[in-house]
């Protein structure tokens, strides 16, 4: 996808980074789950890898699927609101920076138009996508509301523990709902 390439060669933000950006990104016109991420981590960065990290193990188990499905661009792409790690902030990563969503979403998501179901991961995607929605727990605890097109989570990193925690409704009664909507479209 030629869309894909520029991305790949993308620079439009280098200038706010301490390194060098490497946008990862992943997909083709066939895929049919999207997931809007927030960014890269830094072993995503390292690696160009997306999602190859604590983060991805988490988020390959909510969906159920293995690392052969979860990585064939003809089912997923992996579409975050930025391509570049954004760097170390206060209190974990910074946030996306807008340039790149601003610059290449729309005609992403028109390239992308076999999608079946999108998820929402974080509330940089939610606040792009649901734009009614600026409180992750409140988009998440009304996942129900948005299938079954799409579905938003929480950030599947390991710093979520304590949301998780907090929130055991999420994997008892919305897991059960992803993994069967992943399937459902998996194997229609």
């Amino acid at each position: 996808m030629k869309l894909l390439d520029e991305i790949a060669a993308c620079r439009l933000c280098h200038t706010q980074f301490g390194h060098v950006p490497s946008p990862v990104v992943q997909g083709s016109a066939n895929a049919r789950i999207l997931i809007a991420g927030q960014a890269p981590s830094m072993t995503v960065h390292k690696t160009g890898k997306p999602f190859n990290d604590a983060s991805g193990k988490k988020l390959r188990g909510w969906l159920g699927v293995t690392e052969q499905q979860f990585y064939d661009p003809s089912l997923f792409a992996i579409i975050p609101m930025a391509f570049c790690y954004p760097g170390k902030g206060k209190t974990g990563d910074k946030a996306p920076p807008k340039i790149c969503a601003s610059t290449w979403r729309e005609k992403l998501l028109a390239e992308f138009n076999q999608v079946e179901f999108t998820i929402l991961i974080g509330q940089y995607a939610q606040a792009y996508h649901l734009a009614s929605y600026t409180n992750v727990t409140e988009a998440v605890q009304n996942w129900e509301r948005f299938m079954p097109t799409k579905m938003p989570l929480p950030h599947p990193s390991p710093r979520n523990h304590y949301w998780l925690k907090r929130n055991p409704w999420f994997e008892i009664n919305a897991i059960p709902a992803l993994k069967k909507r992943i399937s459902d479209v998996l194997t229609s």
